[in-house]
């Protein structure tokens, strides 16, 4: 059994309640979180650090040089606060260990060439992405004849767009030029615009309702496939950090992981100036 060790901004969250056993089934016993660090208890009134580490049984430790250290593999949260990752990452991407770090990879561009260029200095395997890349309704759309893309998907621009941009570009497999607002940050749908002169569209469901996802490929000949996301992604996506822990290779470009966090940082600028193209 290989130890795993999170280094998270805090531990009451989505991810970190539920990788652990995940990550422990699904590996059927290879993998365990064994190790923790947060820097700070939940600033939003749940659980202490202390009792995070209770209820989940794993081993609560004062700093993430003892995490690394005693863990042979490295996963870094913060998922909903991406502004501390590279803090979170620094040496967790010295140390040559492989790193997973939870989506949203980077709060801009630039950061995320920082943390990148840290891990390359260093010579550690790392990726990140958003579970969405990984749904078997990807696998069933001809990215060949694809000349445009739709997506619908829940949640706050800020915190859900990853789920919308990194299956697009995946689909697309082309870099992306510009972007504009259809509308402002409260009703987000943003326009994306590729370097060989095809689009994509993606609205972003912030009102209460389905926690679903919808993507539609538009092809050449006319003909459009529109799937409903029905695949279990949390799942297909844990199977795929596995296989990276398994055999150290990289399932989601670099380059790829930094375009998307280019256009999601674009997506903000556009938002405040709708109908306006704005450059990547």
């Amino acid at each position: 059994m290989k130890k795993i060790g999170f280094i998270d901004y805090y531990l009451d969250e989505f991810h970190a309640n539920n990788y652990p056993e995940m990550i422990k089934k699904q590996s059927n016993g290879r993998y365990e979180v064994c190790y923790a660090y947060a820097k700070i208890d939940s600033p939003i009134g749940g659980m202490t650090s202390k009792e995070w580490s209770e209820k989940y049984k794993v081993e609560l430790l004062d700093t993430i040089e003892e995490v690394i250290e005693k863990s042979d593999l490295l996963i870094v949260l913060s998922p909903d606060n991406p502004e501390m990752h590279l803090e979170l990452t620094d040496l967790a991407l010295k140390s040559g260990k492989l790193v997973y770090v939870d989506k949203t990879f980077a709060p801009d561009k630039e950061t995320a060439i920082k943390i990148f260029e840290n891990a390359d200095k260093h010579g550690t395997k790392c990726f990140s992405s958003s579970a969405l890349r990984f749904v078997t309704e990807l696998k069933k759309i001809d990215t060949d004849k694809i000349y445009k893309v739709y997506t619908e998907g829940p949640g706050s621009y800020d915190i859900y767009s990853i789920h919308q941009l990194e299956p697009i570009m995946s689909l697309m497999k082309c870099r992306a030029k510009r972007v504009m607002a259809l509308s402002d940050k409260e009703h987000p749908s943003l326009v994306i615009e590729f370097e060989d002169g095809r689009y994509a569209q993606m609205y972003q469901r912030i009102a209460e309702g389905p926690r679903s996802f919808r993507i539609t490929a538009c092809y050449d000949d006319n003909t459009a496939d529109i799937h409903k996301i029905e695949s279990d992604y949390f799942s297909l996506f844990i199977d795929a950090m596995i296989e990276f822990f398994d055999t150290g290779v990289v399932p989601v470009p670099h380059e790829q992981t930094i375009d998307v966090i280019a256009v999601r940082e674009a997506g903000f600028k556009a938002f405040e100036n709708p109908f306006t193209w704005i450059n990547i």
